[in-house]
């Protein structure tokens, strides 16, 4: 990955957008995209909406959600300790002895998730999760009054961590889930843009509230009315310890993206993915779903009378965590994968299973 690339893909992941309050990270794909759409804007919902006119083709959706999990101010008590609800699936035992950043009108405060010293614990409670609602935020302040003036009942807050490189071509951060879907989607719009290839008229969509209910891909896709729906997403890699392939299926870190099989799944797209895969020589993985899944697809799909819709993971360890690590290749070779498959689609395509 370029150092332009990457740049973009640091500065979209680091800028906060948990559910609900995605418009800083929006604001960054529109000055990333605007310059390459025929028509870009931003919905009620703050869905961001890039449109990119096809030459008499279908209409084809790309959507990546820009939500991420994290934290809502609720309560402060008389000593300046702030009590938070959770958004989206966050894990209660990572939270204790955490840096966060609050996200208030004023800026960003920083704050620490207090934890009780393991000297002051009694052994048989050690092993305990702190419930979410017992945790607490201590910015440093000694009373409610000293927070209040700094601080606002539903302010959001994040894990205060970013982008760093591990070895290779790998990376850590938290919320890759899934602004790095939105990168991929963004990056796709722009080489399409670039290549004046595509018959379809293509939509770039970076997706809000996923995270509380696939909320924002149920209204865009409402709205945009597509015939073909992609959807980028991460999935669960199965090549780190304790963590079992039985449910998921074979799924690792840097060999390529995942392309999800199943009921979720038009089968008539998914023989083009993976026909696209073979021809362009890039390596893919497959895995079965058996259900509807917990992703934007789900909403996709049912949309309206249905949408031909596919499913394309990043592999992803410790998703919902600090931590999430994932392979800088991974995300290239998606960018490459969906670039040529929307090319492929011509005005007389038909997704219709047979």
């Amino acid at each position: 990955m370029n150092k332009q690339d990457f740049a973009f893909l640091k500065k979209l992941v680091e800028t906060p957008s948990p559910s609900g309050y995605e418009q800083p990270a929006q604001r960054v794909i529109r000055r990333h995209l605007e310059a390459a759409a025929d028509n870009i804007e931003t919905d009620v919902m703050g869905n961001l909406i890039a449109r990119l006119d096809g030459h008499g083709g279908p209409k084809v959706m790309l959507a990546g959600h820009c939500d991420e999990i994290g934290f809502m101010v609720q309560y402060v008590d008389d000593n300046g300790f702030i009590f938070f609800g959770a958004i989206g699936g966050v894990d209660p035992h990572l939270s204790p002895g955490q840096r966060v950043v609050i996200h208030s009108a004023g800026g960003a405060v920083k704050g620490v998730i207090g934890k009780k010293a393991i000297h002051l614990i009694e052994p048989k409670d050690r092993d305990t999760v702190i419930k979410l609602k017992e945790q607490f935020i201590d910015i440093g302040c000694s009373s409610r009054d000293e927070v209040e003036t700094l601080v606002a009942i539903g302010d959001p807050v994040t894990f205060a961590v970013g982008v760093e490189r591990l070895q290779g071509d790998r990376v850590t951060s938290r919320a890759f889930d899934d602004k790095m879907g939105a990168f991929i989607v963004s990056q796709v719009f722009r080489r399409l843009q670039k290549s004046a290839k595509a018959a379809a008229t293509v939509y770039a969509v970076s997706t809000v509230q996923e995270e509380i209910g696939l909320r924002g891909a149920a209204t865009s896709t409402y709205g945009i009315k597509p015939d073909v729906g992609l959807v980028v997403e991460v999935t669960h890699a199965t090549d780190s310890p304790g963590v079992e392939p039985n449910g998921i299926g074979r799924v690792e870190v840097g060999k390529g993206p995942v392309i999800a099989r199943g009921a979720n799944m038009n089968p008539v797209l998914f023989d083009l993915i993976m026909r696209t895969a073979r021809e362009e020589d890039i390596a893919v993985q497959v895995i079965g779903v058996p259900r509807a899944t917990g992703t934007d697809a789900n909403v996709m799909q049912l949309s309206r009378g249905g949408v031909a819709t596919a499913l394309i993971g990043i592999p992803l360890r410790y998703m919902h965590t600090p931590v999430e690590v994932l392979s800088l290749s991974d995300l290239e070779r998606t960018i490459e994968l969906l670039t040529a498959v929307v090319e492929r689609i011509r005005a007389e395509e038909s997704f219709i299973p047979q």
